[in-house]
């Protein structure tokens, strides 16, 4: 993980609670405990204090604290070896190290617009068929 507050330009700092609504032009470090509504244009990070209950909306994010709801990220999610997450996680990329425990549903939709289920139907159903009778070959 990159240094502290390298980029980051807003922090709810270890031993801090906040609750309520945090819409933010720019990144937020968590290493306190959060509990309502989040939103970011930038990268979110929670830290190996932080303990988040929310739906997080981001560009990137970056968990080693723990997270009680959806995560949904325009580029990644990364899970260090200390995260804990219970909730849905949606993004193109996502890593998980060591370590993670999470229970929830994952949809990594590459880069893909459409429904990942309706991708992984198309490619499967692409090339060649089951051959029908008629066209099997003479033995």
């Amino acid at each position: 993980m990159a240094s502290k507050n390298e980029g980051i330009n807003s922090t709810i700092g270890q031993g801090s609670v906040f609750e309520g609504k945090f819409y933010i032009s720019g990144s937020l470090r968590i290493d306190g405990k959060f509990e309502g509504e989040i939103k970011t244009d930038e990268e979110l990070v929670v830290g190996e204090t932080g303990r988040v209950k929310t739906d997080i909306a981001a560009k990137s994010v970056v968990v080693a604290g723990t997270v009680i709801g959806n995560i949904r990220a325009l580029e990644e999610v990364r899970l260090l070896e200390t995260a804990k997450v219970l909730g849905d996680i949606t993004a193109p990329a996502i890593s998980i190290q060591r370590g993670v425990v999470a229970q929830g549903k994952i949809m990594i939709t590459g880069s893909y617009k459409k429904d990942p289920k309706k991708v992984i139907e198309d490619s499967y159903n692409m090339g060649p068929s089951k051959l029908n009778e008629n066209q099997r070959p003479e033995r």
